[in-house]
């Protein structure tokens, strides 16, 4: 005996035709929008003309200066260096937050609420004072005499300074931003491995952190534009040719401080800009494979009335009869 189902999308065309959806309005919602057309209009249009206050011209002769453009380039370095001693050191505490011991764990952690819980202002000035608190730097075994001694001024200038505070303060963050990462990866992929006899090592570069990647490259990428604008706090190093500092000493000048915060506001917003492009690709790369399918897509009927290929009716595997 056979039995014949019938699908539900098997509906006259006749009735899906007197079927007429009317969208919900939404007044207030238009309302709020013009609402916030004219604010925005009318705070452009004030800045436009109120030319005594800005001094637009000041912005055009100083947002292409040697000064601003070489300040540009070197707050680009603070964030470039910065960032890749923090992402190397928050990937090894993320390792020890992670690992079975737990003295390397305890040392991660205390670092972790140290480096989280103070503020990166003064972490820069104490590190600013570091030539105060040691005047050299020992180089050998500890509790033995120094092979050598060499001035903390000396064989650290206040840019490097400024790195090593940064970097210190960022990797706390980042170490949280790659374990998440990890721990996001289902535990059977780390078991297939070993049992497919992968090493640790092998484990976390071909299995783990590639699929751990799409966990940490947005906020990654959130952290490289904070650091961009944190490094206009290296001034308490003190460290004074970043964007910043170098905007502040100009306008100490001119006694017109307005129109270079508007430079160094623009350089930023430039180079912010175009580490979001590059955020924007690497998401995407990472991200291959695992694009949300709409499954309803087939499954929804076509305008006529009969069941697409691909509906349940013609699911693989099964026919319209059952016998």
């Amino acid at each position: 005996m056979t039995t014949t189902t019938r699908s539900p999308a098997a509906v006259p065309a006749s009735s899906q035709d007197s079927i007429k959806a009317v969208p919900l309005r939404h007044p207030w919602r238009n309302v709020i929008g013009v609402v916030l057309i004219i604010l925005i209009a009318a705070v452009v249009w004030d800045a436009a003309v109120n030319r005594s206050a800005y001094d637009w011209p000041a912005v055009g002769k100083y947002v292409f200066d040697r000064r601003i453009s070489e300040a540009a380039f070197v707050t680009l370095q603070l964030t470039v260096y910065s960032m890749v001693a923090a992402i190397i050191l928050g990937v090894l505490l993320a390792v020890m937050r992670l690992s079975p011991n737990p003295i390397l764990k305890s040392i991660a952690w205390v670092y972790i609420w140290i480096f989280r819980g103070t503020p990166v202002y003064v972490q820069l000035v104490f590190w600013g004072l570091l030539s105060t608190i040691y005047p050299t730097l020992d180089i050998g075994l500890p509790f033995l005499p120094p092979i050598a001694q060499l001035p903390t001024d000396q064989a650290l200038n206040t840019f490097w300074i400024a790195v090593i505070g940064l970097a210190l303060n960022e990797a706390a963050y980042m170490s949280e931003i790659v374990r998440a990462g990890i721990l996001s990866v289902d535990r059977g992929q780390e078991e297939a491995a070993t049992a497919l006899g992968m090493g640790w090592g092998l484990t976390m570069r071909r299995i783990i952190i590639p699929q751990a990647m799409r966990i940490i490259i947005p906020p990654t990428g959130n952290e490289v534009i904070s650091m961009l604008k944190t490094t206009s706090l290296v001034t308490a190093v003190p460290f004074t040719l970043d964007l910043y500092t170098r905007s502040r000493d100009i306008s100490a000048e001119t006694f017109n401080p307005i129109p270079l915060l508007i430079v160094a506001s623009l350089w930023y917003l430039a180079v912010t800009s175009i580490l979001m492009v590059g955020q924007y690709f690497l998401e995407r790369r990472f991200a291959r494979g695992i694009d949300r399918v709409d499954l309803t897509k087939d499954a929804r009927p076509p305008k006529g009335g009969a069941p697409s290929v691909g509906s349940v009716v013609d699911a693989p595997g099964e026919s319209g009869e059952r016998r």
